[in-house]
């Protein structure tokens, strides 16, 4: 039996989902922006702003620094010569077995956020779906790139 993947992605890839979590809680704080004011407009109880506030700062916690760190912990990945395997999840892990033979194609893909701080994502393509290994050094993501191509190129002459 296969033991689980052994390779992890950036510790950079931390700060960047700390920042996407900034960024959904700056969103969140407008909703409760607005449900504050709508308390005040309509003389609504104190509770309902406390209420906002609470779940206000539970929200951030989560998204900013508990989420990103129990993601990064899980998220792990390992390109073989026959297949990519891939594991994720917070609470529940998921595996999941790429056949080489099943790959279409390999790209990196790279947003404003990734590129500040040197890292890109790789989306492997195959005719169900596509699948991600988020968040790896620039260099890496290039390397397995090119590595994974050709290692489907050669599981496709084989068959």
């Amino acid at each position: 039996m296969i033991g689980e993947p052994q390779t992890r992605i950036s510790p950079m890839a931390l700060k960047v989902w700390r920042i996407y979590g900034v960024l959904e809680s700056l969103i969140a704080a407008v909703f409760v922006a607005g449900a504050i004011v709508l308390a005040f407009i309509f003389d609504g109880s104190h509770w309902v702003t406390v209420t906002a506030v609470l779940v206000y700062i539970l929200f951030t916690y989560l998204f900013v620094y508990l989420l990103p760190m129990m993601k990064w912990k899980r998220w792990r990945y390992e390109v073989r010569e026959q297949e990519i395997e891939l594991q994720r999840g917070i609470f529940i892990v998921k595996r999941t077995l790429v056949p080489m033979v099943r790959v279409q194609h390999v790209d990196t893909v790279q947003g404003p956020i990734l590129k500040r701080y040197g890292l890109s994502t790789i989306t492997i393509s195959t005719a169900a779906t596509v699948h991600e290994i988020p968040a790896l050094d620039m260099e890496e993501a290039d390397q397995l790139r090119n590595s994974i191509s050709q290692l489907a190129r050669v599981a496709e002459d084989d068959v």
